[in-house]
């Protein structure tokens, strides 16, 4: 199965989320990777995730089926800036502490907790690098780890902006959805 990312905008009310997500659990669509946060626009959040199916078509045709869901893009072959966070909790001796701290910075990652037996590593970057760091942190022993969802954004001029698909009222609410 194929891999796609979307990235959808959505009017940020609640339930709107666990409609999204009880959607793809009854399609069977298994969901990789998920991330929602506010945007430029007060009252609209952007969602991206990252779903394995065969007919993505399907999965944008569900989401615009829920009546807060503003746009829905599938980015997956759009030249596109990704990121995805992970903290990392490590085990770290006085022999390996410096090795450890030496792979953070080779990645670019911060070291933003120090304990007697363990570091605590933040790797942000594109997945495949935090992967890769995750790849070369794991032999010293992973004692804990929690990765953010991927998010992305389509690269150059073009825009996925809460305001160019709704009305906003000069109080900043939203006063109607344009579809």
């Amino acid at each position: 199965m194929r891999k796609h990312t979307l990235v959808a905008l959505m009017q940020d009310r609640p339930g709107v989320l666990t409609r999204a997500v009880s959607m793809f659990r009854r399609r069977g669509f298994n969901i990789e990777s998920l991330a929602v946060g506010h945007t430029e626009t007060p009252g609209v959040s952007r969602m991206t995730l990252v779903v394995e199916s065969e007919t993505v078509e399907q999965v944008v045709k569900q989401l615009y089926r829920l009546i807060e869901v503003l746009k829905v893009s599938d980015v997956t072959f759009d030249p596109t800036v990704e990121r995805e966070m992970a903290l990392v909790k490590v085990h770290a001796t006085s022999t390996t502490r410096s090795e450890i701290v030496s792979l953070a910075q080779i990645f670019d990652a911060k070291i933003v907790d120090v304990g007697t037996s363990s570091l605590i590593v933040e790797m942000t970057g594109a997945p495949g690098k935090v992967e890769n760091f995750l790849e070369v942190i794991r032999p010293f022993g992973i004692k804990e780890m929690m990765r953010t969802g991927r998010i992305a954004m389509v690269r150059g001029s073009r825009t996925h902006q809460a305001s160019d698909y709704i009305d906003v009222e000069e109080n900043g609410h939203i006063a109607a959805a344009l579809n």
